[in-house]
């Protein structure tokens, strides 16, 4: 007899992939705006420099923080199993099972 419940899907809700999306996006600019300025104080007006700060500043930043979007949505998806199957070590050996 076969299983007829739906397969789970490990995907997080989309309301969080939005919010981290904006939240990588907003990084981005934040983080290339300091970057921009940060050398724009150093260098001479008319220099190229402050252009390529604000694109580092904007690389580093929404790095850093998609890779923290990306752990805090696998450790969000973890807590669900956690409460759904009241079992802390469920989220391990549905992970270890994969492998």
């Amino acid at each position: 007899m076969a299983d007829d419940r739906p397969i789970e899907s490990a995907v997080p809700p989309a309301t969080a992939r939005i919010l981290a999306f904006g939240a990588i996006v907003l990084a981005g600019v934040c983080g290339g705006l300091i970057g921009w300025k940060f050398t724009a104080l150093q260098v001479d007006e008319g220099s190229l420099w402050p252009g390529v700060g604000g694109v580092v500043g904007a690389v580093l930043s929404a790095g850093g923080v998609a890779i923290l979007a990306v752990l805090v949505m696998r450790a969000m998806g973890e807590w669900h199993t956690i409460q759904e199957t009241g079992d802390p070590a469920a989220a391990r050996r549905g992970r270890a099972g994969t492998q």
